[in-house]
């Protein structure tokens, strides 16, 4: 084979989507030979442990076992090393990449440009990235009230699960025999109002065929990134336009940029009775009694969370702030002498929504006495 020749497949979805089984199938397709990276986040890796009793096609399989971490993260010099080693197989015609429920696919493509760029005579490039979507979740969770007590896990599940679909340019709808057809078509319909460009495959117990994976456009980063319903929101609109942003789907979406804080308590009261119109949140704000740390909002369907992140800048020390200027001058461009870089920027996207009730909302949960 000549350079660029073996694509990289990732599967990406959340635990219990569905990933390992449509592995075991693509296994037993006997149309190429395979290599194939397994990484999950335990000490034992049980995904590894089930393919290997797909029995004799495991002869065409060379199987690699990443565990004890995530590939998009505290594995991915791991991860990349053994790319390069499986590419320089000149038998393999395909590597498929198993990830863990919980890695966030633009952090692998990103690992994949960065190599790329780095290593330009490579003969492995990124072919696409699969999102493997429960629609029976997604039916309950983000669409619907769940079933049961059992099921009501902390919302930042569902973001993940939404974060993983938002980022691929391949959906495959899994588990479709537990919903009726009507049921199936609300699922189709929610997914498009936040990912509107990736190909769909419906599927039971992740039948797919070898060749819809590889028979393809090749994966492209900026397209993917860009056609993100945040994404989209960040690069169309303008943060003091009247109205929202219309797509040709009828989605609104806007961003809201405040400097001030919000008052923790009247934020988790809004968040509480959430707008129904509003399908899907993300965005980094900050409290009045935490001058420190940054904090991540995502709403998706019925499902919100805050989760405390990094540090504000303007939290550091004063001699590591200047060190970071002096380095990084752009940074004073958007500092506000009282505030530094704290700020509340966060994208909303929605149907039949009107955007000055959102905003009002919003700020009746800033802290004016702040500071």
């Amino acid at each position: 084979m000549s350079k660029r020749e073996v694509p990289i497949v990732v599967i990406t979805g959340y635990l219990g989507s569905g990933k390992t089984t449509l592995m075991q199938n693509i296994l037993k397709q006997e149309k190429r030979k395979v290599a194939l990276i397994v990484n999950d986040m335990g000490s034992i890796n049980i995904d590894a442990s089930i393919l290997n009793k797909t029995g004799n096609q495991l002869l065409q399989v060379e199987m690699i076992e990443m565990q004890n971490g995530c590939i998009c993260c505290t594995l991915r010099d791991e991860f990349m090393a053994e790319i390069e080693r499986v590419s320089n197989d000149d038998s393999v015609e395909a590597v498929f990449v198993e990830a863990s429920g919980i890695s966030e696919p633009s952090s692998i493509a990103g690992a994949f440009i960065n190599y790329e760029e780095m290593t330009p005579d490579t003969r492995v490039y990124l072919k696409t990235i699969v999102s493997v979507v429960d629609v029976d979740r997604i039916y309950r969770e983000f669409l619907h009230t769940l079933t049961s007590e059992d099921d009501n896990e902390d919302g930042d599940i569902i973001n993940l699960i939404i974060d993983q679909i938002e980022f691929c340019d391949l959906m495959i709808l899994n588990k479709t025999d537990l919903l009726s057809d009507e049921q199936l078509n609300e699922v189709k319909t929610g997914l498009r109002n936040i990912q509107q460009e990736a190909e769909m495959i419906t599927c039971i117990q992740g039948d797919v065929d070898l060749d819809r994976l590889l028979e393809r456009e090749d994966f492209d980063y900026d397209n993917v990134e860009a056609y993100s319903a945040v994404q989209k929101a960040l690069n169309q609109c303008e943060h003091d336009d009247e109205k929202a942003c219309v797509d040709e789907y009828g989605i609104s979406s806007f961003v809201f940029d405040e400097k001030k804080p919000f008052n923790r308590n009247k934020f988790n009261a809004l968040v509480e009775n959430y707008p129904e119109e509003l399908i899907r949140t993300k965005g980094y704000i900050w409290f009045s009694d935490d001058w420190k740390h940054v904090q991540l909002f995502e709403q998706a369907g019925r499902n919100a969370s805050v989760t405390e992140l990094s540090e504000w800048v303007s939290s550091w020390p004063d001699k590591e702030i200047e060190s970071l200027i002096k380095d990084f001058p752009d940074i004073k461009d958007d500092w506000d002498q009282k505030y530094g870089d704290r700020c509340n920027q966060v994208v909303f996207i929605g149907k039949g929504y009107e955007k000055k009730e959102i905003v009002s909302l919003l700020y009746d949960c800033i802290d004016e006495d702040a500071g």
